[in-house]
């Protein structure tokens, strides 16, 4: 190795040094968002300074939520970027997604709601396409899980009530929330969600089922709920209009 080349790297390895003890001393809170990828490309790429290749994903995908949603292709795309660093970050982003997934486990729903709209922030807020999650509930309203059930354009005629409700009773659950995303980034409720909402509820509602909530997740720091804006307790109004006649 030359002079030159040996320099390089001796400053290259202390620069991600002091941002590692920078971690170590603050947390990550310490640390912007292009150091934070910075970081996690040096996993895949340890002798290489990462960070004009961390300022161009920056650049390319507009935000830190959007590059740890983008897929691995995605990824490479962008000059710097090869197949290790598009697993890494891919890679980092699935194990978080878990995490937050099982931490709500077990969790009384009511009290853990911010964690569970962190969950859907972090899994949903960023996609590209719509996907519709289920959060199952015990008979004491603590979770059992949230699943995926549909990923694509989602429509009232898109996700079938049987076929919820056989999920539901296949994990004993006695309750469940409804969630969302649209990638648009508006949080406001369409026809179609109000109407699947409705028919969901009434399905619920056969099965002594209770339906909570519906959730949609755009680009604001919570969730917009049916619930908390009233919008169940209309639905729940209007199915029982429904059922008496």
């Amino acid at each position: 190795m030359g002079l030159v080349a040996k320099i390089l790297e001796d400053k290259t390895k202390g620069h991600r040094q002091r941002l590692r003890e920078k971690f170590l001393a603050r947390g990550l809170e310490a640390l912007n968002d292009d150091e934070v990828l910075e970081l996690l490309l040096t996993l895949g790429t340890p002798r290489k300074d990462c960070k004009q290749e961390a300022r161009a994903l920056l650049k390319q995908f507009g935000s830190f939520g959007a590059v740890l949603e983008a897929s691995p292709e995605a990824l490479q795309e962008v000059k710097g970027i090869g197949a290790q660093n598009g697993f890494v970050v891919s890679f980092i982003q699935s194990v978080a997604r878990r995490y937050l997934n099982q931490r709500l486990q077990h969790k009384d729903y009511l009290r853990s709601s911010s964690e569970v709209s962190e969950y859907l922030n972090h899994s949903m807020r960023h996609l590209k396409k719509e996907v519709f999650k289920v959060i199952l509930l015990d008979a004491g309203l603590a979770i059992i899980d949230a699943l995926t059930v549909f990923e694509g354009t989602l429509s009232s005629n898109t996700i079938y009530p049987r076929e919820l409700i056989k999920m539901v009773l296949e994990n004993n659950a006695a309750a469940l929330v409804i969630a969302h995303n649209h990638p648009t980034g508006s949080q406001v409720p369409s026809a179609a969600d109000r109407t699947l909402t409705k028919n969901l509820f009434l399905a619920c509602s056969v099965m002594d089922i209770q339906l909570l909530d519906h959730l949609i997740i755009g680009h604001q720091e919570k969730p917009f709920s049916f619930a908390d804006h009233g919008l169940m307790e209309e639905i729940k109004q209007e199915c029982r209009n429904l059922l008496k006649q």
